[in-house]
């Protein structure tokens, strides 16, 4: 019971971070719309000042990669978290600090058109200092728009 209590400020917490206290995922609009230590997912609208290509109406490539690598942080984080569990709260939050993007693949499979964007993310390893993640970024006709895999230094 206490473990499922920590694990819920835990999440709470992330989530307030990354919704409210990081100024670039707020000019992304985005919005943590699920986490747990297995995978995340993020969401964000469509709005004129995402739009790369003014004739198709579709997200700039930018964009698109930003997004993918937010979730990968994030999914990097969690991954370092689950395997720090026995660490206070404040300790897990504090390690923040540390994660850093090392490496970024982004392919970009179909315009980014849509209303409502989501990505997810999973950890496919999580080490002692680096985390390896993969991400996908989907319309909201399910339509997968690209697809990324992220390095990050966690510690």
């Amino acid at each position: 019971m206490e473990n499922s209590l920590h694990n819920f400020e835990l999440f709470a917490a992330i989530k307030e971070i990354f919704n409210d206290k990081m100024p670039f995922n707020k000019v992304l609009g985005l919005k943590v719309k699920s986490i747990d230590f297995k995978r995340v997912e993020l969401e964000f609208r469509m709005r004129d000042d995402l739009i790369g290509n003014y004739i198709r109406k579709t997200l700039h490539g930018g964009v698109i990669s930003s997004v993918i690598d937010v979730t990968g942080g994030l999914a990097a984080f969690m991954g370092i978290t689950e395997k720090r569990a026995a660490e206070t709260l404040e300790t897990k939050l504090a390690s923040l600090e540390n994660l850093g993007t090392i490496d970024l693949r982004v392919d970009y499979l179909r315009p980014g058109s849509g209303r409502i964007f989501t990505s997810s993310g999973i950890t496919l390893r999580t080490g002692n200092k680096v985390a390896v993640t993969r991400i996908e970024l989907h319309n909201d006709h399910a339509n997968l728009i690209a697809v990324g895999t992220g390095s990050y230094m966690v510690s």
